[in-house]
C-alpha cells in the first residue's frame, strides 16, 4: 500500500516498504536498542528471504493520512526501559514526518527480550 499526499508540486506516493525502512534504521540507530525482531514465528519465516534487513519487526498503517507504527524489538540489558522506548519512539516520529511530511499518530514499542 502506499501514502499519499498532495501539495503544491504536485501528487506524491510513498510506499510502505519505504516507511518501514526509515523507521528500521532509526530505531537500529537509537541508544539501547540491540535488534529488531518479527511479532511471530509465520513472519519471521517470512522476512529471512527479505532483502532488507531494517523493515524487519516494523509494521506500518495508516488512516486518512495519519501513520500509526509499530515496532519491535529487544534492547541491551542494563538500559531503562521506559528511557529507552521514549527516546525511540520520539527518534522514529521525527524520522518518519520529516521523511514524509506528514503526521506520525502513534509509535507503539513492544519490547520482546532483553539481550546482555
Amino acid at each position: 500500500m502506499t501514502v499519499d499526499t498532495n501539495n503544491y508540486y504536485g501528487n506524491i506516493s510513498i510506499s510502505d516498504d519505504a516507511i518501514r525502512t526509515v523507521a528500521g534504521f532509526t530505531a537500529l540507530d537509537c541508544y539501547g536498542v540491540v535488534e529488531l525482531v518479527s511479532k511471530s514465528i509465520k513472519e519471521s519465516a517470512r522476512e529471512i528471504f527479505k532483502k532488507e534487513p531494517y523493515s524487519k519487526g516494523v509494521s506500518v498503517n495508516h488512516i486518512d493520512n495519519r501513520i500509526f507504527i509499530d515496532i519491535h524489538c529487544i534492547l541491551k540489558y542494563g538500559v531503562s526501559i521506559s528511557a529507552v522506548a521514549e527516546s525511540l519512539k520520539k527518534s522514529v516520529k521525527y524520522s518518519v514526518e520529516n521523511f514524509t511530511g506528514m503526521i506520525v499518530d502513534t509509535v507503539n514499542v513492544h519490547v520482546v527480550g532483553v539481550r546482555v
